[in-house]
């Protein structure tokens, strides 16, 4: 028994790609851009509508300033390196450094950075939602 004609069926786009074809963009280089780091648009590359998907490229020392989001809700995963993470009130923040394998999360309104304090190169993805909240940021002070 047939339900749907062939014709009407969509037919699946999967989305694949290698690191090593996104393109490394440094946003040093792009006017009015924060933080000066260097990214990976892997939402680009696939296209993603709903969802903001980087890699972050962070030398020693760089780092995402303290920030906080009216709309996104913000999943990161340290990949390579060692991060001092900067979370919560803009009067009294917490501070947790972590390495490779750990995840840290920040939901609206959550103020949170942080910065690279290795002394090798390092890595984060970085996942949020929707994909174009995260461009309107909040200083944590103003909360």
């Amino acid at each position: 028994m047939e339900f749907i004609d062939e014709a009407e069926l969509q037919k699946a786009d999967p989305k694949v790609v290698h690191t090593d074809d996104v393109p490394l963009v440094d946003l040093s280089e792009v006017e009015d851009v924060l933080p000066t780091v260097s990214i990976r648009p892997v939402d680009e590359v696939l296209d993603l509508q709903k969802m903001a998907a980087k890699l972050w490229y962070f030398e020693p020392g760089e780092e995402v300033g303290f920030h906080a989001h009216p709309e996104e809700e913000e999943l990161y995963y340290v990949i390579e390196g060692e991060f001092s993470l900067k979370l919560g009130d803009a009067a009294d923040p917490e501070y947790v450094r972590v390495g490779p394998g750990t995840f840290f999360a920040a939901g609206p309104y959550e103020p949170h950075g942080h910065r690279c304090v290795g002394e090798e190169n390092s890595v984060v993805l970085a996942l949020g939602a929707p994909a174009d909240a995260g461009d309107e940021v909040i200083d944590p002070h103003d909360l």
